[in-house]
């Protein structure tokens, strides 16, 4: 019986570690491709994981990304492809969760075999630029994204050329991306990354600029300059001057009209910007023919994200050089995605205006859906209108049509995206604090969807100032003592903040007199009184290094507290005796003898003080001129001291 009983408890405690173990487990969601295959003609479908919808979010979904091994992609959900030649090709899906709480799923290459061409194949012509970046998906710490680069043949001959992608901006100290993989299906070359080549030929005919009004469907999630440059090398120093890294890639026999797409799996770092209202990049130049230094470029710029919420508020400037902010203009960029069944006619963005910022200089910038400004009448056309209160800038699209992304017939969820892009400039009278700001989105009479805060703080900068003063020792007789000395502290802070500073004080002042007598022995039993006098003087240079946290009640007015460690560079002691006899031991009566002697003794790096410090100032508290009063406790005795200075700060 106790045997049975053994092995029912070691089984129940087998299976109650098991159960711990798969309850801690951490299960990994996977997406699977299916496929329908009629000849060359391939129908896919994907199969996703259930989604974990965020709370009071609109609904989840999934937004799809394919790669279909030929040097095609799609981001239909069930896209139909039609492949030129036989063979065998690796299909990737990327599936994307949008108002999920979980990762997005992983997903297997899946190879399939075309035996037959049962369907004419047509190369459909889809570029209305000549060169594009797009991605997949928003950037995401510890994920993979896909940059897709488009380029185009607009010369009417065959043509050889360069690409270039740079990336990792130098302003940040963590790389934010790694290229894992450059999928390419022309024969591209990847070249070494120090290999940069010039032509030095310009071409000023059959130059073609790229038009921004065009494709939005297709290009409303890319926000990017498009610009025909002449000098290459410029372009490349340019660019090296603001990216860490690029790879080099080289085409050839590209037929005139023919367009190709190459692929970059890039992975975004743990370390990358944490701020989810920050703006990273990457840059494309395009050579469309090696002979001439003609070029393209285009910066992407990508918002990062903890979670894929198409509704969303970021900015350019999430840190910014308070010292030169009044030549800074910030730009924003408020994005939003119709998630309705049916298709919206109004959209109404409310959004926070910090102080700080200057509502009157508000310039909107770009916008989808594209159309023009409301005048002050009403209108019935499709038009964007701002109106301002005292906290808000409103943005409301009148009279559009935005799909819905659960509407009957929309395939492209991009469709269903918009956006507002719109710049603003400081106010004159500001202060160095962070600002917040984010919208709220209302579709139609739909309740208001929140977005994150976009954040701006400032750099702390450095702020070094010149000090020089005098200190007052009450307890020192015939003390002298001036300084001069430099302070460092953040540039212009708010109201706390650190400073440190050092000080050179030149300082003299005697010691008290001192006297002894006492009763001499002398020659034959002789007894007499001797007196000696001796009197000390300093001369100091010392370094003071005073740490200390100061408060700025207002613009003016600023308080302080902290340490302050004293050592004496230089210190030069000087003392004088003067020994006095007298003819018995009374001290009235006469001398018979005296004698005078003096020393001089030098050290450096001695007398190590250290005490308490307060402080209060009057001025120009943040920048400029003031005036400060400092009081000293330190720890050893006839030390104490005031010290009255006038402080510059720049």
């Amino acid at each position: 019986m106790k045997k049975y009983i053994s092995l029912f408890l070691f089984f129940t405690c087998l299976l109650s570690v098991s159960a711990q173990k798969l309850v801690n487990d951490t299960i990994t969601r996977t997406a699977t491709i299916k496929t329908i295959i009629t000849g060359n003609a391939v129908t896919f479908t994907p199969e996703t994981p259930a989604l974990n919808q965020i709370a009071g979010a609109p609904k989840a979904f999934y937004s799809h990304y394919w790669e279909f091994g030929d040097g095609h992609y799609s981001t239909e959900e069930n896209p139909k492809h039609t492949y030129k030649n036989k063979g065998e090709y690796d299909v990737k899906l990327w599936a994307t969760n949008n108002y999920d709480t979980g990762k997005p799923p992983t997903t297997r290459p899946r190879k399939i075999v075309v035996n037959t061409i049962t369907t004419n194949y047509e190369d459909m012509a889809s570029m209305d630029e000549d060169f594009i970046l797009k991605r997949n998906r928003e950037p995401v710490p510890n994920e993979e994204m896909v940059t897709i680069v488009s380029y185009k043949n607009t010369k009417d001959y065959k043509t050889n050329g360069k690409l270039y992608l740079f990336y990792n901006e130098l302003k940040y100290k963590a790389d934010n991306f790694k290229v894992l993989e450059i999928r390419t299906h022309h024969n591209e070359e990847n070249k070494s990354e120090t290999e940069f080549a010039y032509t030095h030929n310009i071409d000023n005919v059959n130059t073609y600029l790229a038009s921004s009004n065009h494709n939005i469907f297709e290009s409303n999630q890319v926000l990017q300059d498009s610009t025909e440059r002449m000098n290459l090398v410029e372009t490349i120093q340019e660019s090296k001057a603001i990216y860490k890294n690029w790879s080099i890639l080289e085409f050839d026999n590209m037929q005139p009209k023919e367009e190709r797409h190459l692929f970059f799996s890039l992975k975004t770092t743990p370390e990358m910007v944490k701020d989810t209202s920050a703006v990273i990049s990457v840059r494309g130049i395009y050579i469309p023919d090696a002979n001439y230094d003609n070029h393209k470029l285009k910066d992407m710029e990508m918002e990062i994200v903890t979670s894929h919420d198409p509704n969303k508020m970021s900015s350019n400037s999430t840190f910014i050089n308070y010292r030169f902010v009044r030549f800074k203009t910030i730009k924003y960029k408020i994005k939003f995605q119709n998630n309705g069944e049916g298709p919206a006619n109004t959209i109404r963005l409310e959004t926070d205006i910090p102080n700080m910022l200057d509502k009157s200089t508000l310039k909107v910038l770009d916008m989808y859906p594209k159309c023009e400004i409301c005048p002050k009448r009403e209108v019935l056309y499709s038009c964007l209108d701002t109106t301002f209160t005292d906290t808000q800038a409103i943005f409301t699209f009148k009279n559009i049509y935005l799909p819905g992304s659960e509407q009957k017939n929309v395939k492209v969820y991009d469709s269903t995206k918009g956006f507002v892009k719109y710049s603003i400039k400081f106010a004159k009278d500001f202060h160095k604090k962070k600002t917040k700001s984010k919208t709220a989105i209302i579709f139609d009479k739909n309740d208001p969807i929140i977005t994150n805060y976009s954040t701006t703080r400032f750099l702390p900068g450095i702020s070094i100032g010149a000090k020089v003063g005098y200190n007052s020792f009450s307890d020192l007789n015939n003390s002298e003592s001036c300084f001069i000395g430099a302070t460092l502290s953040p540039y212009k802070s708010y109201r706390w903040y650190w400073q440190v500073e050092l000080m050179n004080n030149f300082h003299s002042y005697d010691a008290n007199t001192n006297v002894i007598e006492e009763l001499v022995d002398g020659a034959q039993g002789f007894r007499f009184l001797q007196r000696t006098t001796t009197n000390t003087s300093y001369k100091n240079i010392d370094w003071d290094i005073p740490v200390l946290l100061r408060y700025n009640i207002n613009n003016y007015i600023g308080l302080g507290a902290g340490l302050q460690n004293t050592i004496s560079l230089s210190k030069k002691q000087n003392q004088s005796l003067f020994i006095e006899q007298f003819e018995g031991v009374q001290p009235d009566a006469p001398v018979f003898n005296s004698i005078e002697e003096s020393n001089t003794l030098t050290n450096s790096f001695t007398n190590l003080r250290t005490g308490l410090l307060f402080e209060a100032t009057a001025g120009f508290a943040r920048i400029g001129p003031s005036l400060g009063a400092r009081y000293i406790m330190n720890f050893e005795n006839d030390f104490n001291y005031w010290q009255f200075y006038t402080i510059w700060k720049f």
